[in-house]
């Protein structure tokens, strides 16, 4: 059995070890101004005006608020800073973080840029997963359409199976490039759709290895539950299942929905209850043989699957696990993780700076919000500031 690292989240010494003193005072401002939810909003709301107006703020986004969650504005910008990560052991994935217009010609250009950042991301030892949302590949109308069971038209057929075929091409391209790819959770009411995609595709390409992993946002309450069914799916059809558990991303957004329209909330009764699904899935995918990628900035769950994966025998370097969080978030998570020896990707957003406000903006909202997790940042860079200065 391996021996099992000895690893704390508290070690800001090597959490920080690639950031110089002033890219620390820079984080510091930035995560103070995350801290207060008043100036954070105005912010942002004055960006996305500046850039409506035309105004030449560019460069102030991407020396601040750009500059620490986004690896640039292109492939090539963005894998110097995947570079820099591996410099420390840190893994990265390279995600088009561009809302497109939603026509046929958007589908076949974001098709197209995320092939690129496979072609790219196979020539380095350190980039071992594409991503993808389907709704960037294809209208997400017609997938609502085939989980109501309504049936479609000829051409919206037609424009499914163009959809079906992109999909197809980045999974394929992933295969014979020798990666993996990340299929993105989206919206419930069209959710199934993705789910047959994925599935689809790990029939087709999870034979001999994990190539394409599936999605669940384990603050639906059925979560657990579609990722047990899945598993077994996958066992009677023969093929490798992999997995993404995340907490989720569209809780509002759903909860709204479902009271507007009369049908039964998804979304899990309170937090407890979805740390206590997510946890489940992890436990499930370890003691199951389920490739997993643990998404998650929460310490808890971190030091959880380390305890799972030494009961079990799982060697850290193993590619049956590996932990995500997002460039520029959870640097004590990554850095201490990977400087014990485990596999750790960040997920490494690029594109314009003005097409990127919308992640930006959510990145902004995630962090302010009552999970307190820029509260937990500016803490750990004060800490480590105080540290330096003692030094």
């Amino acid at each position: 059995m391996p021996v099992k690292p000895k690893i704390s989240f508290e070690n800001l010494e090597v959490a920080f070890a690639s950031k110089s003193n002033a890219e620390l005072r820079k984080m510091y401002l930035i995560f103070a101004t995350l801290n207060n939810n008043l100036i954070s909003d105005l912010g942002i709301g004055l960006a996305n005006l500046a850039f409506k107006l035309k105004l030449p703020v560019k460069g102030i986004m991407k020396k601040t608020m750009f500059g620490h969650f986004c690896g640039g504005e292109t492939i090539k910008e963005s894998i110097q800073a995947c570079k820099k990560l591996a410099e420390y052991r840190v893994e990265s994935i390279l995600d088009l973080s561009v809302e497109g217009k939603g026509d046929e010609a958007s589908f076949d250009k974001t098709t197209e840029e995320i092939y690129q950042t496979l072609v790219e991301s196979a020539k380095t030892a350190y980039m071992p997963f594409g991503v993808f949302k389907v709704t960037g590949l294809g209208d997400y109308h017609i997938m609502i359409k085939i989980q109501n069971g309504e049936k479609l038209s000829k051409e919206e057929q037609a424009a499914f199976d163009r959809m079906k075929a992109r999909v197809d091409k980045l999974c394929k391209a992933a295969h014979d490039l020798g990666l993996r790819i990340l299929v993105d959770a989206e919206e419930s009411w069209f959710q199934n759709v993705i789910d047959d995609l994925a599935y689809e595709a790990m029939e087709k390409y999870n034979q001999d290895r994990c190539v394409v992993y599936n999605t669940y946002q384990m603050y639906r309450h059925d979560s657990l539950s579609r990722l047990q069914k899945a598993h077994l799916v996958a066992q009677e059809k023969g093929y490798l299942l992999g997995a993404k558990p995340v907490r989720g991303a569209y809780m509002e957004k759903e909860r709204e929905r479902a009271e507007e329209m009369g049908y039964p909330d998804p979304i899990q009764p309170n937090k407890a209850a979805t740390d206590r699904d997510y946890d489940a899935a992890i436990a499930y995918c370890i003691e199951n043989g389920i490739y997993l990628v643990c998404a998650t900035h929460n310490e808890k769950s971190s030091l959880q699957l380390i305890d799972l994966m030494n009961l079990n025998g799982i060697d850290p370097k193993s590619d049956l696990v590996f932990f995500s969080q997002l460039y520029g978030m959870s640097d004590n998570i990554s850095f201490n993780l990977a400087n014990s020896g485990y596999r750790v990707v960040k997920y490494v957003p690029y594109g314009p700076v003005e097409k990127v406000m919308p992640y930006l903006t959510r990145r902004a909202a995630e962090n302010s919000s009552i999970a307190g997790q820029s509260s937990r940042e500016f803490e750990l860079v004060k800490r480590e500031m105080k540290r330096r200065k003692r030094n």
